[in-house]
Order: structure tokens, then sequence, then C-alpha cells
């Protein structure tokens, strides 16, 4: 693997175009990977992961932030509406095709997720997954995020500190990872040595931000890695997945 180039390591300008150029190269492999995930163990371990958090005996209206190629959006589509957005085009088409296979009705749109064009209080719950470690203004997308989110509603954001372990992961020879080329791995390490979050302690930060805005209470989980990700399949990923969960006043 090269090293990591000095220019990459700056606060870059053209930090969004960057990302979502790297998700457009990852797109293909992302989605059958998704696609997997919606026929393996994993998808009922993430249905009732999310289920004990979510309101029950109703119809949600759900946002899922960073949907990528729509597992989310799949997978609660059944009993609730749900939107689901991303910066990538290329994995809101691989969303729209995936949900067609699987007959499922979640809606895809391409949006920024530090700038959603939905009006304020729009949503019973918001869910997000590895999207903040991407996010070049976590601060504002977390405003955002709460400004759609109506009185009452829920937020999950499931994410770790990939940066911090990138160096030190150890991974079974059959992973999520296995079959990406090293120049898209570079890319990866270069989104996370560009970004300010790559230095937060998380989830503290997080909690610490979302109590600070006085729209909600926050708490967290650290176990959620260890409870889904307990086989060293090809799903695995060695980094503690957390969640941050809030629910807005």
């Amino acid at each position: 693997m090269s090293e990591i180039s000095a220019a990459s390591i700056i606060h870059r300008t053209d930090e969004k175009e960057y990302i979502t150029g790297y998700w457009q190269k990852r797109s293909t492999g992302f989605a059958n990977l998704r696609k997997a995930e919606l026929h393996s163990e994993k998808q009922l371990l993430w249905q009732q992961e999310i289920t004990r958090h979510l309101p029950q005996n109703r119809r949600l209206k759900i946002l899922d932030i960073g949907c990528g190629a729509g597992f989310f959006g799949i997978l609660l589509g059944q009993k609730h509406h749900v939107t689901g957005i991303d910066l990538t085009p290329e994995m809101i088409e691989a969303a729209r095709a995936l949900a067609a296979a699987e007959r499922s009705n979640a809606e895809f749109m391409v949006m920024d997720a530090e700038a959603l064009d939905f009006d304020d209080a729009s949503f019973d719950a918001i869910i997000s997954r590895n999207v903040m470690w991407n996010l070049p203004h976590p601060e504002t997308a977390y405003c955002e995020w709460l400004r759609v989110l109506k009185p009452g509603g829920l937020l999950l954001n499931y994410d770790a500190e990939y940066a911090r372990a990138h160096h030190s992961q150890k991974l079974p020879a059959k992973n999520a990872h296995a079959d990406i080329a090293p120049e898209l791995l570079d890319e990866c390490h270069n989104i996370y040595h560009m970004l300010d979050i790559s230095a937060y302690n998380r989830p503290q930060w997080d909690e610490e931000f979302l109590q600070s805005t006085g729209l909600c209470c926050v708490s967290t989980d650290t176990t959620v890695g260890s409870r889904i990700y307990a086989a060293e399949d090809i799903f695995y990923i060695p980094v503690p997945m957390f969640c941050v969960k809030a629910v807005k006043f």
C-alpha cells in the first residue's frame, strides 16, 4: 500500500467531491455486499437492534441518511415509510435497483447529509450507519438532522472510530474489504486524514455536542459491534461500532 501523501493530509477544499468520488468507485461492490447482507443473519440482527429502539404499533416516517445501497431502507420499508438519501448518485441508483429487486417501497434520492432539503420536523426517526466519519462538517450535520426531526423523534447514529484503528485492523481473509483495490484503500485512508472528525474522541464527542445543542437527550451504546459483528464473516468489522441515540425534546 502506498504512503499517504502530504497533500492528502491537509484540509482539502474539495472534500465532498473527493469523498463522493471514492464511494462512486465503491458503489458496485458495495451494493453486492449489501444485497448479501440482506440475505444473511445480519438482516435479523439489525432488524432486532433497530426495532427495540423504535416506537411500536404505528407506521413511522423514517429518514435513512447516507443510505448507500439502501440496506436500512429496505430492511425497515416493510413496516414504515422510509426515505434514503446519499450524496453519491451511483449509490442511489444501486439502492433503487436493490429495492426493486427486493420489492421494497423505500424511496431514495441524492442529497447532502449536511444540507437536507426537507421541512422542519418532517420525520419520526432518523437512522444512519457509517456516515458521520465521512462528513467534513459533523456539527452542521447533527444540527440539520435535529432540525428535520419531530419533537419526540428518535435519532440513531451507528458509527465507529475507523480512522483511529485503521493501522491496527486485523481482518480475517474473508472480509468486506478483501476485494478492494489497494488504490481505493489508500483513498479511504486519505479521507480519514483529511477530516477533522477523525481526531475526535467518539462517541464522547457526539454525546457532548448533541447535549450542547439543548435540543435532545442523548445516550450511547458501545456494545453494538460485539453483538452484531461477533462472527468473523464477510461483514466483519474489527473496530467497535457504537450507537449514538438522541431523542428530541
